[in-house]
């Protein structure tokens, strides 16, 4: 195991929440200096960090805990029936791995998701910098997963793999094919890839209860809540 302790974090002044209104945030940075290694990756995430660009970060507001990492522990998930009807639906979908790179066609759909489906976030509106700054770093262990209809692709998911399991990190997709449920989709394709290269978790990130763009990650079961500094599973 890294020494966690030498380490150093840096937390950023308190800013306006991005999930909750009339909150305000403040962000913990693992030191930029430090060599974004996969080793201290995957074990920052075991206490809940995750990575956007080039920083590993976590929440660190001093009155509010609302924000719980949370994750799928492969080898206990079942899908429900509504899950299995996901995963049978996009069986003619080709998954196709490929290097982080700024191509016309991922940014294309990236700013139409976020247009389309995120018009009240803080990343509306797209620009190609911030997509390349948010998504295209060169990290040996970071991926872009295509999914693809007879070669139009229709999502993609941005994930990196890690010595304890797959951390999604961002998924767009085509708002149009919305009977699809592409995002969820992706989730599944990612416990099942999880599974496949036999490593532990599908970290997704955050989940707060009080925010309805989150409800869908409580879908999963088993699923792992990280409280009070150890992971609780939700049955």
């Amino acid at each position: 195991m890294t020494e966690l302790a030498r380490l150093k974090f840096y937390a950023t002044q308190p800013h306006p929440c991005s999930y909750l209104p009339d909150e305000q945030a403040t962000t913990l940075f693992l030191d930029p200096s430090q060599p974004m290694d996969a080793g201290v990756y995957a074990e920052l995430s075991e206490l809940g960090f995750r990575r956007s660009g080039d920083h590993l970060y976590r929440p660190h507001c001093q009155r509010c805990t609302a924000c719980v990492p949370a994750r799928i522990p492969t080898d206990r998930f079942t899908p429900n029936r509504q899950q299995r009807r996901i995963f049978k639906r996009n069986q003619d979908l080709t998954v196709t791995k490929a290097r982080p790179s700024f191509k016309e066609e991922y940014y294309e759909l990236y700013a139409r998701y976020i247009e389309l489906r995120h018009s009240d976030g803080d990343m509306y509106p797209p620009n190609r910098e911030q997509f390349t700054t948010f998504l295209v770093r060169d990290l040996s262990f970071s991926h872009f997963y295509e999914f693809r209809l007879n070669g139009r692709l229709l999502a993609v998911a941005v994930t990196d793999v890690l010595p304890n399991g797959l951390s999604a990190v961002y998924t767009f997709y085509d708002p149009d094919e919305e009977q699809r449920s592409l995002g969820r989709y992706a989730i599944l394709w990612q416990i099942t890839e999880c599974a496949r290269q036999h490593l532990e978790a599908v970290y997704l990130g955050y989940w707060i209860k009080n925010c309805r763009k989150m409800n869908y990650k409580t879908q999963y079961r088993p699923i792992e809540l990280f409280i009070n500094q150890r992971w609780v599973s939700l049955n």
